[in-house]
């Protein structure tokens, strides 16, 4: 019951940014880029295991990967721009948010980052 109440809390927060988004443009970024699910998975794993621990460590993991993240930001409005389809564009912009992320794992250990 709990899985599921996470489940919903979550799917409402996350379908109510997207009828904001609908609405404005501007107004569904300024939402959308909230952390929130991060925000959220803070929250469950704190209620969880009490733990504040975990969560820095959480937030310190999640901090270190938006770098990488940045790329789909960028790569999905240029396919778009050049006319690539939606699907193509979105399947695009995250296999190269998915290189980014490798790059950016390999490049944090040769510089003896602990992510």
């Amino acid at each position: 019951m709990y899985l599921l109440a996470k489940a919903l809390i979550s799917g409402v927060l996350i379908a109510a940014a997207s009828e904001v988004a609908r609405r404005s443009s501007l107004f569904g970024a300024v939402i959308i880029s909230l952390p929130l699910t991060s925000i959220l998975a803070m929250v469950w794993l704190y209620r969880d295991t009490r733990d504040t621990g975990q969560v820095t460590s959480l937030s310190w993991s999640i901090l270190w990967v938006i770098v990488p993240s940045v790329v789909f930001f960028v790569v999905l409005p240029v396919c778009l721009d050049r006319g690539v389809a939606f699907g193509w564009s979105l399947a695009i912009a995250c296999v190269a948010t998915a290189l980014a992320y490798a790059l950016w794992v390999l490049a944090a250990r040769r510089l003896g980052l602990e992510l």
